[in-house]
């Protein structure tokens, strides 16, 4: 359970940072760029020998798609952004968590290596988990209840945040689907490093160049305070993956019993962060939507939790 611990710690840590740009006046986008910077920093100070690097095929099929990875990397990462300052931490995690789904579907009927048979119960905590995304996604505030204070437009801006907690649910869905692909299909069990270290490199490559050309085309002024916000987040961002990483090694890449004691562990422990540190609330709907997350979780891989 030390991996699970460690994935879980440094994930609801990446997730309060970035709940916390708006308030230091933190460009996500900025940051999320450099974010990738220290990632690879990170990586090569945790990797025992470079040296493994000059055997590394540049030009392979595996380490081009770990490279593309990085496209996704930066898509993911600004969705997650996006949706923990304009919906809530808790709705963060609960889309990134419930995208469970996702590589445990692919685990079952694409790549198949799940090691068990799933049961009626399993596919009815892949419903519910569809389900607790869409209560845990629907916000209302008491300025919305109260239509005589609130203007039309504020309403409907109001009504729109669910597409955040959607689109950071396929997003993270399909950033786990392919890193437990490629990690499996093309790296070894002592090169978990080399490929998340290509993988933020390669985000880096497409990040910089979509950032240089804002800067260059459309005038936009890079400021300090993101890319130090960028850097900060940039360790437990390649830490999280990192044990997350190594605990689905220890269980022979088996997404369908890592991802749901992983995300259970997340979920919990974020919403109690996010409650604690900026007093965040859940309505009913939200609160719903976190215990059917927790049933769903538990239904999918109560099995291996030996229910």
């Amino acid at each position: 359970m030390l991996f699970f611990s460690l994935a879980v710690i440094f994930t609801v840590l990446l997730y309060l940072i970035m709940r916390a740009y708006p308030r230091y006046q933190v460009n996500s986008f900025d940051a999320v760029v450099f974010n990738y910077y220290s990632c690879v920093i990170t990586g090569l100070v945790l990797t025992p020998e470079l040296t493994v690097f000059r055997h590394v095929q540049w030009s392979s099929e595996g380490t081009i798609l770990t490279m593309a990875l990085g496209a996704m990397f930066v898509t993911a990462f600004m969705l997650i952004g996006l949706t923990a300052q304009k919906v809530s931490v808790t709705a963060t995690s609960l889309a990134g968590n419930m995208s469970l789904v996702i590589p445990v579907l692919f685990g079952l009927f694409v790549f198949r290596n799940n090691n068990k048979d799933f049961t009626a119960l399993n596919y009815l905590g892949l419903a519910l988990a569809l389900v607790a995304l869409a209560l845990g996604a629907i916000q209302r505030s008491p300025k919305e209840a109260n239509a005589a204070k609130t203007t039309d437009s504020a309403q409907i801006a109001g009504q729109s945040l669910w597409i955040f907690p959607v689109l950071t649910f396929f997003a993270s869905g399909t950033n786990n689907t392919l890193i437990n692909y490629l990690s499996s299909t093309y790296y070894p069990s002592g090169q978990i490093t080399v490929f998340m270290i290509i993988a933020c490199f390669g985000a880096v490559l497409i990040g910089s160049s979509i950032l240089i050309y804002r800067i260059i085309v459309q005038g936009h002024k890079l400021k300090i305070r993101s890319v130090l916000g960028g850097l900060l987040l940039g360790v437990p961002n390649f830490l999280s993956l990192y044990f997350l990483l190594l605990a689905l090694a220890a269980f022979g890449n088996s997404a369908a019993y890592v991802f749901p004691i992983y995300n259970i562990l997340t979920m919990l422990v974020s919403a109690f962060a996010a409650w604690i540190l900026y007093k965040e609330r859940l309505n009913t709907l939200n609160k719903w939507g976190l215990v059917l997350a927790v049933v769903a979780i538990i239904l999918i891989s109560y099995q291996e939790l030996n229910l």
